[in-house]
């Protein structure tokens, strides 16, 4: 019988001849989930053979990790800022580099206000649940065109117990921006890829994920133009807006919020020293 050891190594031969980036982790985190258990204790059970029904689970795991279906989609979740997200292909996976988003707006705001923040384009709501976690006392408000990204977002607050103080509004931002209240954070990861750009990606995200949620099929600045010049609608005089940017195109986006009226820019670089995320103030 194979021992773990055994289909580790197999498994990872696989899926580095399918070109999957970190094909032994890759193997190890698939096999933990067959397995249910961390990836780190499969380290202490090398010599464990695996049962035929676990080898049938792992080698349909690891199928579907070479027809590059991404990893969290095949588990079904997602660490991110420590929380336990749940996705599935309706929604965006998200990245840690989206952590940094979510470090400015806690950063930027008084934890112990009662805010109004409207997430744009929530998708598996991992920013407004990880925002509700550390916020507990501002309200925060999702916003997505996807019903089935609603319902996952909706999961996600409930899954880690934040749902009391955030709500969810069906809606498309670039037609209706009309609010019954002003906020005092806007925050967005939008789709900015662009439409020559989203030929290029990696099968994973090409053939898996939502084209909603990463590119406008355009120049990849639509959501940062409707955003920048309707946010006065919604955003208070004061109110403080945020945007997650793909690499080269921090210069475009603080020219657009410039002159829609916003003052006090700043851009923050990730730790590849890239630009990722833009903030301002309106007025």
């Amino acid at each position: 019988m194979l021992t773990v050891l055994e289909s580790l190594k197999l498994s990872a031969e696989y899926l580095e001849k399918k070109n999957i980036e970190a094909p032994r982790i890759n193997a190890e985190l698939l096999l933990a989930h067959v397995l249910k258990c961390k990836r780190l204790d499969l380290y202490l059970s090398f010599e464990r053979p695996l049962s035929d029904e676990e080898k049938n689970a792992y080698r349909e795991l690891l199928k579907r990790r070479g027809m590059y279906e991404p990893l969290q989609y095949i588990t079904g979740r997602v660490e991110f800022f420590s929380l336990n997200i749940k996705v599935n292909p309706s929604v965006l996976i998200p990245r840690p580099e989206t952590e940094l988003l979510v470090e400015e707006v806690i950063n930027s705001s008084d934890k112990e206000a009662s805010l109004n923040i409207l997430d744009i384009g929530t998708g598996s709501g991992n920013i407004l649940v990880a925002l509700a976690k550390n916020l507990s006392k501002s309200q925060i408000t999702g916003v997505d065109i996807s019903e089935e990204a609603l319902s996952v977002a909706k999961e996600n607050a409930v899954l880690n117990e934040v749902s009391t103080n955030i709500s969810f509004i069906k809606k498309d931002m670039l037609n209706d921006f009309v609010f019954n209240k002003k906020f005092d954070v806007v925050v967005s990861n939008p789709p900015y890829v662009s439409g020559a750009d989203f030929e290029e990606l990696r099968p994973e995200l090409r053939l898996h994920e939502p084209h909603i949620s990463l590119t406008d099929q355009f120049d990849g600045y639509t959501f940062y133009r409707k955003i920048s010049a309707t946010a006065h609608n919604y955003l208070k005089s004061g109110g403080k807006i945020f945007f997650e940017i793909g690499m080269g195109q921090s210069a475009v986006i603080k020219k657009l919020l410039e002159d829609s009226g916003y003052s006090q820019i700043e851009i923050i670089k990730d730790y590849a020293k890239i630009d990722r995320v833009i903030k301002g103030v309106l007025g």
